[in-house]
């Protein structure tokens, strides 16, 4: 288990400006961003025990991060 929070900047490095742009420019890709940050701090703040839950509650965490960054990354490779 990785305690180590997976910003999507952190990411997508290479993709950093065309975040911005998009995140800008367009209102889905930005509620797409906010959605990932949401799930991403839940799932730090389970696995540091800050906040624990099951692990079919954090199973369903990680799927949901999951399907969030596969429609970020492919909204930035066709932007």
């Amino acid at each position: 288990m990785s305690n180590t929070p997976h910003e999507i900047q952190d990411e997508f490095p290479e993709y950093t400006e065309k975040m911005h742009a998009l995140k800008a420019g367009n209102e889905h890709f930005a509620k797409l961003l906010e959605d990932y940050r949401e799930v991403n701090r839940a799932i730090h703040r389970a696995e540091t025990e800050v906040e624990p839950v099951g692990d079919v509650q954090m199973e369903t965490m990680r799927k949901q991060r999951m399907v969030l960054k596969d429609e970020i990354y492919g909204m930035l490779t066709k932007a």
